[in-house]
């Protein structure tokens, strides 16, 4: 699999890494033999890093990912910190990362981690010069290797590129999510930042799995989250009516080169946006891990097909999701 360097981590990693989020929860039941071969096969496919966060299942994704890394040499874990406890300024101080990190070393059987993302913490967060200086104290502790941050807004990513000691930025980008092109990765690309790129099926719908008579369990947030009941909208099918979302992958279809699925296409598209330095697929078996690394060794898609797909998000898309996010 191709390799690009992960921003100022300085790190080596495949360009398709793996969402862990599904291991832990939110996506329906997973048992645990499920979550393993899930790694197993994206690792064995050609994945380096793997994305997950304190939260998900409640830590049940890091204790997944700690027994899997044991037996697997060589490979990136990303975790994120701060949605644990209430969504408050206050509450994002040294003693708290001391305590959040304690417990995903614990988890995931790390001394130092890898790479600690402040996830998606209220935005005055990222203008705090006391959050960087604890994060950097972390670091000269030996207790992070590297941080960054996971962001709903490109105002937000911005704020945090601005800063020396972030090393990347985790941010949705997909057919359905085009504002990040306009500032946020010229940004990065300028200033060594790397980008993560999440939500890159928009919740599965750039699978072309779905259509209306779809369901999703109720313990799946494409269910309870639909208007942003639990967490902030744009998570969910990347804040995309469900209904304009199908008709927009219906446009897409004819686009998508023979031999490909929907998904594969769409994370190709992703990594053709310059400056991209990882894209983060979840998956919730064998088959979908496998499908998702594949898309590496698709050739880029050509100057037609990507202004096509900007052409309906433009119709489609643009005027639900753009000035919000």
């Amino acid at each position: 699999m191709e390799q690009r360097v992960l921003g100022r981590t300085g790190r080596q990693v495949g360009v398709v890494g793996l969402g862990a989020w599904q291991l832990g929860a939110d996506w329906g039941q997973m048992t645990e033999d499920e979550a393993l071969a899930t790694l197993e096969t994206a690792v064995d496919g050609g994945v380096t890093l793997i994305d997950t966060a304190d939260v998900y299942g409640d830590g049940r994704s890091e204790r997944l990912i700690g027994r899997f890394i044991k037996e697997r040499q060589g490979l990136f874990v990303a975790t994120k910190m701060g949605r644990r406890m209430d969504q408050v300024p206050e509450n994002y101080v040294l003693a708290n990362f001391r305590a959040w990190n304690e417990r995903s070393r614990r988890n995931l059987g790390m001394d130092t981690l890898d790479l600690v993302q402040l996830h998606c913490p209220p935005s005055s967060v990222f203008s705090s010069d006391e959050v960087y200086d604890a994060l950097d104290t972390l670091v000269s502790e030996k207790k992070i290797a590297a941080y960054g941050v996971s962001v709903e807004t490109c105002e937000e990513a911005l704020t945090a590129i601005a800063r020396p000691g972030v090393a990347t930025v985790q941010i949705i980008l997909n057919a359905f999510r085009l504002k990040p092109l306009e500032r946020v990765i010229p940004a990065a690309r300028a200033a060594g930042v790397g980008i993560i790129a999440r939500v890159p099926l928009a919740s599965g719908l750039l699978s072309g799995k779905y259509d209306e008579h779809t369901t999703f369990a109720d313990n799946d947030h494409r269910t309870y989250n639909r208007h942003g009941e639990a967490f902030d909208v744009g998570e969910t099918f990347s804040g995309v009516d469900f209904a304009t979302g199908l008709e927009a992958v219906r446009r897409l279809a004819p686009l998508v080169p023979e031999g490909l699925t929907m998904a594969q296409f769409a994370l190709r598209w992703v990594l053709d946006q310059e400056g991209v330095s990882v894209v983060i697929p979840g998956a919730r078996n064998r088959g979908q891990a496998a499908g998702n690394t594949s898309a590496a060794s698709v050739p880029p898609l050509d100057a037609a097909t990507l202004d096509a797909v900007r052409d309906v998000y433009d119709e489609l898309i643009r005027p639900q999701v753009h000035d919000r996010w």
